[in-house]
């Protein structure tokens, strides 16, 4: 047989050894993200002084440092990839009932906890100090999603334990503590306590008021023992559980620990971790009680509305987690455009995809600025600031508005931003799929969209005063643009005639006409004008990347994806 590479002209061989035929030579890709700094957001950084946390920009620009840097990016991957594994049983066969993480879920929680980021503003007196911890989550939220779920729920734990002033003096303290304590162990003999919820089963969902488990009083006063199975327990190797329950008197809340004071392990059966669409780093379960010792939190027949101010508290945490996605993929999204180029230029230089980018730059800075606001209700009702009331009335109504509408805008805005990297965008390693994944989920937490339109129509119904704080709050902006005056008068127009079947729609135009109040106050004029053009104006398309050719794209451009193109 006569060889192949006898018969090639004279001196191919050569050719091809020197690189003239080489496949592997990369180019016109862009450099790995990692290391940037995730704080460097004009939005997050203003809103956070205008919120009353200015005191704690050093240490979000420091975090964010830190979420950006290559280290704490690869913990989000590897959280993600090796997924916790579920251990029912012993060799010998004991039941166990623990999850397994990989490391990188531990180095998160860790930097999460000492940062704060859990419980610890209950137990700050600075005025701000939630509004610090959101911003944080805002910074911290650029690794990886999945652990913000127990630090959040950890949180949202500590006002429904105050309901019951002696499980709270025993439990606040750990709650709230700045240290990262895995393992099951007798709660009171660990430094800090990680706390979860049950609340949804089988039959019911949302509708808790169906919920099955059983409750039962034994002969230690407020002591019961529960039975029954629920259906979404996120995080189950937290340490304690605020868990809803009929008893007796009616559906009530109640404290389960995973480890008895004794040192035993409370009945905890883990069923199965469920087989998510993302968030896949976060153990989800349904666990199951039979015998298991519970502690009543409030009186008996008041369940939902003891444990209503925790789904306050993670309302905003899914706003903020939502708003964080926009951040995060918009960064991404623009790093490839700035490296990548695309018949015969940079595709940052092109017209279209500078539309595209800068219309993601609006809503993402919408988000953020209304998260910001609606964490300072937050921090100035817990404080007791306010007498009138009208914080409190706005955060209830506004929490719920925008968790509707900023969680529902999240699945669209990172698939457009996904698209930014074209094929690359599509492939696992990019991250961006990640992404994508875990969006909806924070439309579904805590009330799924329906659940969070009619909860804002309950609140305008039962509680009048709501209304009145959002038209107070939108009153500051009136007279600055017309298109805005005009929403609020639409608005004004769809609370006297709407419907059930109309809650989406008035809900929607709640939240834009919050968000263009805000930005109209607090943003740029460049933002502002876009924003109200678009939103309120009409002058936009079904999908982004068509504002009007009056925007000003270079200038929503260089705030929102600053260091230079």
């Amino acid at each position: 047989m006569v060889s192949i590479l006898a018969q090639e002209p004279s001196g191919a061989a050569h050719e091809r050894s020197s690189g003239q035929y080489a496949t592997h030579d990369v180019t016109n890709q862009p450099p790995p993200v990692a290391p940037y700094d995730a704080s460097e957001d004009a939005a997050l950084l203003e809103g956070l002084r205008r919120e009353g946390a200015a005191w704690a920009e050093e240490d979000i620009r420091r975090l964010g440092r830190r979420a950006g840097g290559a280290e704490a990016q690869e913990w989000g991957e590897q959280a993600n990839r090796f997924e916790p594994e579920l251990r029912t049983h012993d060799r010998y066969g004991h039941r166990v009932d623990e999850v397994e993480f990989h490391p990188s879920w531990h180095h998160l929680m860790r930097v999460a906890v000492a940062e704060g980021l859990a419980a610890a503003p209950w137990a700050d007196e600075r005025p701000g100090a939630h509004v610090a911890r959101t911003a944080g989550g805002l910074v911290w939220g650029h690794t990886e999603a999945g652990h913000g779920c127990p630090t959040s729920m950890t949180y949202a734990a500590v006002p429904v334990l105050r309901r019951q002033p002696e499980l709270a003096k025993v439990y606040e303290p750990l709650l709230t503590s700045r240290e990262y304590d895995p393992g099951l162990r007798v709660p009171t003999e660990k430094r800090g306590l990680l706390a979860g919820m049950g609340m949804t089963e089988k039959q019911g969902g949302s509708d808790v008021r169906t919920n099955t488990t059983t409750a039962w009083p034994s002969a230690e006063p407020g002591v019961y023992t529960l039975r029954g199975h629920k259906w979404f327990t996120s995080a189950p190797m937290c340490d304690v559980f605020l868990v809803l329950a009929q008893a007796p008197g009616g559906l009530s809340c109640f404290l389960v620990p995973r480890v008895l004071p004794d040192g035993s392990r409370n009945t905890f059966r883990i069923q199965r971790l469920k087989d998510k669409l993302g968030n896949r780093s976060n153990a989800s379960s349904e666990p199951e009680f039979d015998g298991t010792v519970a502690w009543l939190v409030g009186p008996e027949g008041r369940g939902v509305k003891t444990i209503i101010e925790m789904v306050n508290c993670t309302r905003l945490d899914c706003v903020m987690s939502s708003a964080t996605l926009m951040r995060k993929t918009l960064v991404e999204a623009g790093h490839h455009v700035r490296h990548r180029s695309a018949f015969g230029a940079r595709l940052i230089d092109q017209p279209l995809m500078r539309n595209v980018l800068a219309d993601l730059a609006l809503e993402s800075e919408a988000a953020t600025t209304l998260t910001l606001r609606l964490a300072g209700a937050a921090d100035r009702t817990v404080r007791g600031e306010g007498a009138d009331g009208g914080e409190a009335a706005f955060r209830r109504i506004a929490t719920a508005v925008g968790k509707y509408w900023v969680t529902k805008r999240g699945p669209a805005f990172t698939a457009e931003a996904l698209e930014c990297l074209g094929g690359n965008g599509y492939v696992e390693d990019s991250g961006m799929p990640r992404h994508y994944r875990e969006a909806p989920l924070l439309s579904i937490w805590e009330g799924s969209g329906n659940v969070n339109a009619l909860d804002v129509l309950r609140a305008l119904v039962k509680e009048p005063g709501t209304a009145e704080a959002l038209f107070a709050e939108l009153a500051l902006a009136q007279g600055a643009d017309t298109r805005l005056d005009a929403s609020v008068t639409r608005l004004k127009s769809l609370l006297s005639t709407g419907s059930e079947a109309g809650a989406r729609r008035l809900v929607e135009l709640m939240a834009l006409t919050l968000q263009a109040s805000l930005l109209v106050r607090h943003a740029p004029a460049t933002v502002a004008d876009a924003f109200c053009a678009t939103r309120l104006g009409g002058d936009w398309g079904h999908a982004f990347g068509t504002l009007p050719d009056a925007a000003d794209v270079d200038g929503i451009l260089g705030r929102a994806l600053p260091g230079g193109e």
